[in-house]
Parts: structure tokens; C-alpha cells; sequence
């Protein structure tokens, strides 16, 4: 029978320390002068006593390995918790939102999507803006971890091609998982701590630079203003650019370079394929809006630029109306906010590296109609790719786009439109944030839509974010009977 205790324990002390994070918002309130201190301090207090409560009942549990079945459990439960937790400051702070927002929101902020549900960010207590950029930089280091060390034990959508040897054996993962997120925490913040400085070097205020600095580096894309980066200077755009780029990019690299190994970032492939990629969908949008948009060079360069790279990491920023563009821009952003940068990153979506081994798989399957009595392999990097991972990529694939249908059948039958309804599914499945349309485009957001859509999007949200697969298998009976 599948043990929870050891599950509980780790969630419990996840949820401690979110509660105690939330004294930093407490301060900002505080510094800021605004009464809304309180409701960090109630919901802090809440969320420590619950954590602890439930630390204490699975004490005698503490973890030294999991098993298959308990990792699954574990990464699942995380993300459905600590959301509930994170909601609480929404529901009974200033914004005084229903549940289903208050969920909504948070539930966009740990998985990095950047949808939300509120307008008037203008206006809001410093204190929730700090709040939504922390919750989305946690998330941020949150799935770089299961990317890097829990996903390729659990073999999801070929990410077994990632798997160190040294952990094959889930009875000794425990302390490695430890040492391998030490060392990406340290990127992390680093980083962070980079994109804060050059915020403020382009002239943002404090609390902008680190709120912003939050969100760019997990690819988020929570703001503190409801226009987004329009009315920021130039520099600030390209700063963001810069490390928007910098987030899509393994942070695995970062720790081998950090090491000494100045060859790896350079031999990767994926990296190479997503800068190629970057600069296509650029070039092309720059010339586009070259010839049918009456704009200045210097003014469509910086637009397509960043706004191609927020939709194409899955950041979610805006800094113009790209709906006005055209039909082309329209559809651009529709495909590659399906795309999504590297494996091991904070970004999103279906990442680079499956599009590669789908597209070696295609070159193989062509050439052996001419070649029949050849024996071909599909190859990554060189390497030849097992039928076992490129079973488990076109796998991801075939469900990715079921799942992209049904929550776009689904959502069509709350009663939004087919662009809001697939522009939405895309968004949050693929977790970029904004969709496209009026309603939920770079100018809206998705306070408008029903609850039931609302559930919707929130459930396609927290498949998207886990790589649909470490969500679906709990609903098969195979792995409840182990």
C-alpha cells in the first residue's frame, strides 16, 4: 500500500516555509505605510500552523528515499497545495476575490503562466504586487528542480534523455537532489540578483526591479501594472529581453559552466536551435511589420524583439498591443507560444528538444522510403535516440494536442468564443499567460470569463506546468495497485 506520511512531511514543511515567506510582503506593507500588513500576518500565521499541524502528524515519516509511485504523488501534490496556500492573501486581502480568482491567480503565479484575473494593478498594496511576483519566482525554481531531477527519473515525454547516472536508483536520490538544488538555487538568485541591478541601471524604481526581476527570471510574467513593459524606457526592454533569453536556457549549463566547463552551454544543441528559432520568428515579424505597419525601425525592432521572445519563452509580457498588428503576428504567436525554450529551464510549453527528436524521427522514416534495406537511427547530439524515448515524445505530443482540444471544446461550451476558447487553451496548456483576442489579448485579462471556464483554464494550467503525464497517471488504476 502506497505510504503518504513521507509525502505529507515534505508538503508540510513546503507550506511553512510559504507561510513564512509571506512576511516579506508583511514588510513591504509595512514599509509602504499600508494597513493591508494584516492580512499577510493572518495568512502567514495560518499557513505556518497548518504546515507545522501537518509536519507533526507524519514526524515519524521523514523521507530518506521515495519510491516511483510516492514521486509522482509528491510533485502532483505540491503544485495543487501549495496554490491553496498561496490564495489565501488574495481571498480575504484588498482584492477581496472569490475562491475560484483567488486560485486562479495563485495557481497562474506557481506555475509560471502570468494570467490573471486583476486589473487595477496600478492601485494595488505593494504588498500583493511583491506576493505574485514571489509566488511565480518560487514556481520558477520549483519546476526547475522537477525538471532536472524528478522528471527524467519518471520518464516523461523523453525526458529520460536528461537522466544523470547517479540517479537511477531512487533509494539514494535524496541526498543528491539536495546538492543538485543547491547548486541551480544558486544560479537562480544570482541571476535574479542580476536582473535587479540592471532594472535599476535602466531606471526603474526599487521594488519595480525586484518584482520585475522575480518574474522575468522564472518566466512568469506577473507585472505591477496593467499595461505591462508600455510605458517603461527603451533600456528596460532590452534588459528584459536579455534575461528572458538568459532563463530559457538549461540551468544545468549554468552549473557546469559555473564549474569550469565553458564547453557545454556551446555543445548543446537545444540551445542552438532555440537561439535559431528566436531569430526567425524576429526576422520575420520585423519585416512584416516593416511593410505593413507605418513604424519607425528602431520602434518595430524593439517591439518584435521583445514581444516575440515573451510569447515564444512563455513570459507573458506585453509592451504593445500586437493584436493590432495584423492576422500574420496573430497566428505567429498562436504556434510559437506551443514552442517554448530548453529542457531544464524556467520556461514552458512543449520545449525545443522534443521538437528535435520529432523532426530526426520524420528525416529517418523519409530517408528509409528510399532506402529501405538501410538501417537508420534517429540521433540527438550525435547520440543514437532509443525507441523507448521516441515512443514517450510522440506520446507527449499526441496528448498535448488531445488535451489542447478538449479544453478548447470545453471551454467553447461555457460560451466564449472559438479565438478566446483556443488562444486560451494555448496559453495556459503551454502556460505563456496571455491569450489572444480582446478579451484575454495583451490589453485584457480573464476576469471576465465564468467559473467554469475559469476551472477549466486553472486545471489546463496545472497539467501544462507537470507535463501532462505526472498528472494523468494518477487517474489510472495501474498505479494505485503499484
Amino acid at each position: 500500500m502506497l505510504n503518504v506520511r513521507p509525502i505529507g512531511f515534505i508538503v508540510g514543511i513546503l507550506v511553512v516555509i510559504l507561510g513564512i515567506s509571506m512576511v516579506l510582503p508583511l514588510l513591504a506593507d509595512l514599509y509602504f505605510q499600508d494597513q493591508h500588513w494584516k492580512i499577510f500576518a493572518y495568512s502567514s500565521f495560518f499557513t505556518i500552523v497548518v504546515g507545522a499541524l501537518l509536519v507533526l502528524s507524519c514526524l515519524n515519516s521523514f523521507p530518506t528515499s521515495f519510491s516511483i509511485q510516492q514521486t509522482f504523488l509528491l510533485t502532483v501534490v505540491i503544485w495543487f497545495v501549495l496554490p491553496i496556500f498561496g490564495a489565501i492573501p488574495f481571498l480575504i486581502g484588498w482584492t477581496n476575490a472569490s475562491f475560484i480568482d483567488s486560485f486562479f491567480e495563485a495557481m497562474s503565479g506557481m506555475t509560471t503562466t502570468g494570467a490573471t484575473v486583476f486589473s487595477g494593478l496600478d492601485v494595488f498594496p505593494e504588498g500583493l504586487l511583491l506576493w505574485r511576483g514571489l509566488l511565480q519566482w518560487f514556481g520558477g525554481i520549483g519546476i526547475i528542480v522537477v525538471a532536472v531531477v524528478f522528471l527524467p527519473l519518471l520518464r516523461v515525454g523523453g525526458m529520460q534523455m536528461f537522466q544523470m547516472d547517479s540517479f537511477s536508483n531512487f533509494g539514494q536520490s535524496l541526498p543528491k537532489v539536495k546538492e543538485i538544488a543547491q547548486s541551480v538555487f544558486l544560479i537562480y538568485l544570482a541571476l535574479t540578483c542580476l536582473a535587479i541591478l540592471a532594472y535599476l541601471a535602466s531606471g526603474l524604481r526599487l521594488f519595480d526591479s525586484v518584482v520585475h526581476a522575480m518574474t522575468t527570471i522564472s518566466t512568469g510574467g506577473f507585472g505591477n501594472y496593467d499595461d505591462s513593459f508600455a510605458n517603461f524606457p527603451a533600456s528596460t526592454e532590452y534588459i528584459c529581453v536579455l534575461f528572458m533569453i538568459a532563463s530559457s536556457i538549461p540551468f544545468i549549463r549554468y552549473v557546469q559552466l559555473s564549474n569550469g566547463n565553458f564547453k557545454a552551454p556551446l555543445a548543446d544543441s537545444q540551445i542552438k536551435t532555440f537561439l535559431m528559432i528566436l531569430f526567425f520568428v524576429v526576422t520575420i515579424l520585423f519585416l512584416w511589420l516593416l511593410v505593413e505597419q507605418d513604424f519607425s525601425t528602431s520602434f518595430t525592432l524593439r517591439k518584435t524583439l521583445f514581444n516575440g521572445v515573451s510569447i515564444l519563452t512563455g513570459t507573458g509580457y506585453s509592451s504593445d498591443n500586437y493584436m493590432l498588428w495584423g492576422t500574420f503576428p496573430f497566428s505567429l504567436f498562436l504556434i510559437i507560444g506551443l514552442i517554448g525554450g530548453c529542457a531544464g529551464s524556467t520556461t514552458c510549453s512543449i520545449k525545443v528538444f522534443r521538437f528535435q527528436i520529432l523532426f530526426s524521427a520524420i528525416m529517418v522514416q523519409i530517408k528509409q522510403m528510399h532506402y529501405s534495406r538501410a538501417v537508420l537511427a534517429t540521433r540527438y547530439e550525435g547520440k543514437k535516440v532509443s525507441l523507448d524515448i521516441i515512443s514517450s515524445v510522440i506520446a507527449f505530443f499526441i496528448l498535448f494536442f488531445v488535451t489542447l482540444f478538449i479544453v478548447t471544446l470545453a471551454l467553447s461550451l461555457t460560451g466564449l468564443d472559438f479565438v478566446t476558447s483556443i488562444s486560451g487553451a494555448v496559453s495556459t496548456l503551454a502556460n505563456v499567460g496571455p491569450g489572444l483576442g480582446e478579451r484575454i489579448g495583451p490589453v485584457g485579462n480573464y476576469a471576465n470569463l465564468n467559473s467554469w471556464a475559469k476551472l477549466i483554464l486553472i486545471f489546463s494550467m496545472f497539467v501544462g506546468r507537470l507535463e501532462l503525464m505526472v498528472v494523468y497517471v494518477l487517474f489510472t488504476l495501474t498505479f494505485w495497485r503499484g
